[in-house]
């Protein structure tokens, strides 16, 4: 930030396993969202490297790298970003259009993974908060990512439905052996994964 060097992530290494669920927590802009994003490919560090399935997730040019992310991986985030001239179901369907993967078979089955069947035809102004959430969930599944990433994906939702929303992902990702790693400034939720990892002031620590 001008002259001033503000250190994010301060030497970070940790190794996230096939089929886990982690949960990393931490107060605000103590980095959480900057190491999802680090991990997720969409910020690239200034030194050392992220290695998905042994390969360097920042090697290649941005097209190669975005297209691998799009095949690869998940993603769920505090604001829904749903397209709000789409239907849940054509929202949905998107990320499959990008990489030519996905059929809206496959759309209409992720909505009725996350319990949305019968709302498809809906835009995001007629659903709830809860709701519009599930379909951003049902839309990180199109292409059957191997990793889902959530960035705070009950942060715009009351603890009830946050519990629900909780409830799904951890389902989601029991029962088709993904990889879910989620950033959360919810101790309580965080206590929920397989593992919890705590960052404070840019320094990762077990919990």
């Amino acid at each position: 930030m001008g002259s001033r060097r503000i250190e994010v992530l301060r030497g970070i290494s940790m190794d996230v396993a096939h089929g886990e669920v982690v949960f990393i927590s931490g107060a605000s802009g103590a980095g959480k969202t900057t190491l999802m994003y680090t991990l997720a490919g969409l910020e690239r560090p200034e030194s050392g490297s992220v290695e998905f399935e042994g390969r360097n997730l920042y090697n290649g040019s941005s097209s190669t790298q975005a297209r691998f992310r799009n095949q690869k991986m998940g993603f769920v985030f505090q604001g829904y970003f749903l397209l709000p001239e789409l239907t849940a179901l054509e929202n949905v369907f998107l990320p499959g259009m990008i990489g030519r993967r996905a059929t809206t078979k496959t759309a209409q089955e992720s909505l009725d993974a996350v319990g949305l069947g019968d709302r498809m035809h809906h835009l995001p102004a007629e659903l709830s908060g809860g709701e519009q959430q599930r379909v951003a969930i049902a839309r990180s599944l199109t292409n059957d990512p191997e990793i889902i990433f959530a960035d705070e994906p009950t942060g715009n939702l009351d603890s009830k439905t946050g519990d629900a929303i909780i409830d799904l992902l951890l389902n989601i990702a029991r029962e088709r052996n993904k990889t879910l790693l989620v950033v959360t400034h919810d101790m309580r939720l965080a206590a929920r994964g397989d593992r919890q990892l705590h960052i404070k002031d840019g320094v990762l620590s077990k919990s």
